[in-house]
């Protein structure tokens, strides 16, 4: 969802990338929720980091826990911050319908938006 933000909101001031430590593909319901807003993010691809690590960048943003913890050193002086959102499909195990799912993942679409919004101005002074 971060990319698919990042490509709609600010294709002229940021080259965006993005990748996992752990990709598992696609998930059905980020791509409902993004098409809601009118962001088509179907054609994205779920890669792996090694596969952006011969390319150079001045930020790295981890948006999970996991990739905060095991994220690889980039080559280059790229400078990784950590932005914390709630990890949708963990927060749907609990939930009890498919509405309470698509609001967990909702309320985190709009979170990432809203940080996004701040780019790359709150990448300088971070």
């Amino acid at each position: 969802m971060a990319e698919g933000w990042a490509k709609a909101l600010k294709k002229d001031s940021l080259c965006v990338y993005s990748a996992g430590i752990e990709p598992h593909g696609l998930n059905p319901f980020a791509v409902s929720v993004m098409a809601e807003v009118g962001i088509d993010i179907s054609n994205q691809e779920s890669i792996h980091v090694d596969q952006l690590m011969h390319l150079k960048f001045d930020w790295v943003v981890t948006v999970c826990e996991h990739a905060e913890r095991h994220c690889p050193l980039f080559p280059g002086s790229s400078r990784v911050i950590h932005q914390p959102f709630d990890d949708p499909p963990q927060l749907v195990k609990t939930a009890n319908n498919e509405t309470e799912v698509y609001d967990c993942y909702r309320r985190v679409r709009d979170e990432i938006r809203e940080y996004i919004n701040t780019m790359p101005e709150s990448l300088k002074i971070s």
